[in-house]
């Protein structure tokens, strides 16, 4: 592993006790406002100094996240249907990694849904991203999501 995917990760996961609290605020991308997250600046700063790193949209990022913070962000990268759409797991890849660096991301995330519709999609741009940010030692966290199909099934689950 190269220093800089080493340096990355270690802003994220705290080399001391290899533990990590990140504050998800990405949900507007697929659910809209939410209640109690309609003003992300709000609910952002007074926990700032509790969370490890934050995982963030670029907009949420320019807008509610000071450019003087030090938390490590980790930008969400992919992006698709709402939850008004016919399937919320057609997604793709709507941030470049020029655009990730130019945002000091510390790492990226991306949606992948296991059996799903389009579960196929989803693991092949994971791929892709990895594939990608390693040219620049960026990390990539794979955020899991099970397709209704699977149920509650403690086999994928664990995935």
């Amino acid at each position: 592993m190269d220093w800089g995917l080493q340096n990355r990760i270690s802003r994220i996961i705290k080399p001391q006790d290899n533990r990590a609290l990140m504050l998800a605020v990405d949900h507007g991308y697929f659910l809209g406002p939410t209640e109690k997250l309609e003003n992300p600046k709000k609910v952002i700063a007074p926990l700032l100094k509790y969370c490890d790193s934050l995982m963030v949209t670029r907009g949420v990022q320019r807008t509610s996240v000071p450019a003087t913070s030090d938390t490590p962000m980790v930008l969400r990268v992919s992006g698709g249907s709402s939850i008004i759409g016919d399937d919320l797991s057609q997604e793709d890849i709507t941030v470049s990694i020029e655009d990730a660096i130019r945002l000091n991301a510390s790492a990226l995330a991306m949606s992948i849904f296991v059996g799903s519709k389009y579960e196929y999609q989803t693991v092949v741009n994971l791929g892709k991203l990895v594939n990608e940010a390693t040219k620049y030692g960026l990390p990539v966290l794979a955020v899991t999501a099970v397709g209704k199909e699977l149920g509650k099934d403690a086999r994928y689950l664990s995935l």
